[in-house]
């Protein structure tokens, strides 16, 4: 069983990343919360879940373990397959995750690409006891930006970027990262720097 995988990041689209490891080039799926985590990077360490099936050896990667527990608590759901675990977990990070699940917003579950009412349903009734234990506070979003950050700048920005088409959860970690290496930054500048980063 491979646990992580950690090396030179040779090739990454918002898909797929290409970890290069003493001469082996996986190909690992990722989510986009994991692509934006790791953008950038020459060096990474993913969190390796190996789907071996009998057609394929399918590798996806995480760059927290804490997305990767939700990701196998996903898959514990009938009808809920890697790549819809994997869509589920771009589409909202884990915090949003959490968050929708224990609040029951079958709603915003149901926005994700692939997800219908019933299976938004099924996932809230089957893990919401579970996500209890996982330890992911609900707090990173906005309070865990540091005092530095200028909220108001920080909302507008977050605000013109999803109404752009961004998904919520790389444009939040986007944003908090330009504010917080120039917190001084205008709205225009922020989301200038954002779009190239998203």
């Amino acid at each position: 069983m491979i646990e992580y995988i950690k090396g030179e990041l040779t090739e990454l689209t918002p898909a797929m990343a290409v970890v290069e490891c003493h001469g082996v080039g996986y190909g690992i799926n990722v989510s986009l919360n994991t692509f934006s985590a790791i953008q950038g990077k020459q060096e990474v360490k993913l969190f390796i879940y190996e789907a071996i099936r009998e057609d394929a050896h399918v590798l996806y990667g995480f760059a927290t373990k804490q997305e990767r527990e939700l990701f196998l608590l996903l898959i514990t759901v009938s009808g809920i397959g890697g790549n819809t675990a994997r869509m589920i977990l771009s589409a909202l990070s884990p915090n949003e995750l959490c968050n929708v699940i224990s609040s029951g917003n079958d709603k915003l579950l149901k926005t994700v690409k692939g997800i219908g009412l019933k299976t938004a349903q099924r996932i809230i009734v089957e893990l919401k006891d579970k996500i209890a234990s996982t330890g992911i506070t609900e707090a990173e979003t906005v309070s865990s930006i540091s005092a530095s950050v200028n909220t108001e700048i920080y909302e507008e920005a977050v605000a013109a970027l999803v109404m752009l088409g961004f998904a919520q959860a790389p444009t939040h970690k986007a944003v908090a990262s330009i504010l917080k290496a120039d917190p001084d930054a205008t709205v225009e500048q922020v989301i200038k720097l954002a779009l190239k980063m998203l």
